[in-house]
């Protein structure tokens, strides 16, 4: 049975160049790290300023709203006093039909 080993560390017989190795090494995940946080704090940043912008409009969109349903509602009046005004036409009940529940038209016409 076969067994293979493999080499564990750095594979560079050189200690200078090792040495380089872990520090760029170490430098640039330092790096990355610290460019994640920062466009991690930018982006945050920038939604917490769009989501205050934004909450500041509905804001000032409703209470807008508010000024201009109540100066409708103080203008008219009679909505405070319950009152709702309007004009109305009276319809008869009474289409054309005597006491028996004929037609006027069709007696005229049996009496002629």
């Amino acid at each position: 049975m076969k067994t293979s080993s493999i080499k564990r560390g750095i594979p560079a017989g050189n200690p200078i160049a090792n040495v380089l190795v872990i520090i760029v090494g170490a430098l640039a995940i330092g790096a990355s790290v610290v460019l994640g946080l920062v466009a991690f704090v930018v982006l945050g940043s920038i939604v917490a300023v769009l989501a205050g912008v934004i909450g500041l409009r509905l804001w000032w969109f409703n209470r807008k709203l508010a000024k201009q349903s109540q100066r409708a509602a103080g203008g008219a009046g009679s909505a405070q006093s319950g009152v709702i005004e309007g004009e109305f036409h009276e319809v008869s009940t009474d289409t054309g039909r005597d006491g028996n529940g004929e037609n006027n038209v069709v007696k005229a016409r049996k009496n002629s």
